[in-house]
């Protein structure tokens, strides 16, 4: 089972917290940009190779 941690809130989005980073286990990731979202989702084509895409269409780039 993966654990997650959150660092702190640097704003909002639709109502739900964008953090600074998302820690998975050894591997951290930091917000990097909103995601082009319509009433059917968000296309995965816009979310790159070691990235995270979160609800609501939070894209989160891996650390380097």
């Amino acid at each position: 089972m993966n654990k997650r941690s959150y660092g702190p809130s640097i704003g909002s989005h639709l109502g739900k917290p964008i953090y600074e980073f998302i820690q998975e286990q050894d591997t951290r990731y930091i917000f990097d940009r909103l995601a082009q979202c319509d009433t059917e989702g968000c296309p995965l084509d816009q979310v790159k190779k070691n990235e995270l895409l979160l609800n609501p269409g939070l894209i989160y780039k891996k650390a380097s």
